[in-house]
């Protein structure tokens, strides 16, 4: 059975499912101004079937966390190497590189303006979640769980929520990653880059929020 509610919004599902954004953005459906509306609404407003658009949606969640190991041990490894590491290095050139297209092409009306400043804002709250992460939720579950751990898990969920936002606002300055023609080398770049970014990070949540921390709310 489906576990695609045509109800759910798209901002949910873009932000959620690993893979939705793309499919978002091929059909022209947005997914921050406007994404907070129903799937099947969202699907009717840009001439599509709405069982159409979900059977794209069924066939990325039948694939998602497949790619990712299995137990438990090593999917923390896994996610501390393939996601946290990984969106530390990203965002050390990412956002230079954001100010250099906002200041080269401020000009343009299609220039990413606040760019830097959001992935700036990102950095910082996503660098403190990662730490408590590595510091405190997930020693915890490397040494089998605890009654304790509901607690720092919510919180970890309410901040993949803040996240979320911040990945709406990437696609809002950015107008959904669309290269104006002619677009320079650096900006093209940085678009690539932010494709890779904001996919990987809604992967990570993916893989904590559905895969990982399920295992230990249902055993504390």
């Amino acid at each position: 059975m489906s576990g695609i509610n045509p109800d759910k919004t798209v901002a949910a599902f873009a932000t959620e499912l690993p893979g939705a954004a793309e499919i978002f953005r091929r059909h022209g459906i947005s997914f921050c101004c406007g994404g907070d509306i129903p799937l099947s609404m969202a699907a009717e407003q840009a001439g599509l079937a709405p069982a159409a658009l979900i059977a794209d949606l069924e066939a990325l969640e039948q694939a998602s966390g497949r790619d990712a190991p299995q137990e438990t041990l090593a999917l923390i490894a896994h996610i501390l190497s393939r996601y946290h590491a990984a969106h530390r290095e990203e965002l050390d050139w990412l956002i230079p590189l954001a100010q250099k297209v906002e200041r080269v092409h401020a000009a343009h009306p299609s220039a990413p303006i606040g760019l830097s400043e959001t992935l700036t804002r990102l950095r910082d709250d996503l660098e403190g979640h990662m730490k408590r992460e590595e510091q405190v939720l997930f020693p915890m579950m490397q040494r089998g769980g605890s009654p304790m751990i509901t607690h720092p898990i919510s919180e970890m969920r309410h901040e993949h929520e803040d996240e979320a936002q911040h990945l709406q606002a990437i696609e809002h300055v950015t107008h959904s990653l669309a290269l104006p023609e002619g677009a320079c080398r650096s900006w093209t770049a940085l678009y690539t880059g932010l494709r890779k970014f904001t996919d990987d990070l809604v992967v990570h949540m993916h893989l904590e929020n559905e895969v990982l921390f399920p295992r230990f709310e249902t055993v504390s």
